[in-house]
């Protein structure tokens, strides 16, 4: 058998005209990453809660309300410590900004 090779070549249409509403559109999109205003947001709206101290909101807000609620019992020992709170309270951020951020991609990706 002689192998053979097979060229596919497909036309794409031609673009279409750019309209303001379109030129805006592709602006947004590039700059909220395709996900949208809230996509966007949402990170930065889950760091602003966690950064409130001794609440955890960015855990509940993640919907995470068991994890919130257990650093709010674990912080009670610690607020008794001049290191390890701080610890706790800047993983709280971190963790609050990856969940959203995973959250975030998850829904991209369904979308």
């Amino acid at each position: 058998m002689v192998p053979t090779e097979l060229s596919v070549s497909i036309d794409s249409p031609p673009p279409g005209r750019a309209t303001p509403i379109g030129v805006l559109r592709a602006i947004w999109n590039e700059l909220s990453g395709g996900i949208g205003p809230w996509g966007a947001l949402r990170p930065v709206f889950s760091i602003l809660l966690a950064a409130v101290p001794f609440l955890y909101l960015g855990q509940h807000f993640n919907r995470q309300h068991k994890k919130g609620f257990w650093w709010f019992l674990l912080q009670l020992p610690l607020l008794l410590t001049v290191v390890l709170w701080p610890l706790i309270y800047a993983w709280s951020i971190i963790d609050s900004w990856w969940v959203s951020n995973n959250i975030v991609s998850i829904k991209s990706n369904i979308d």
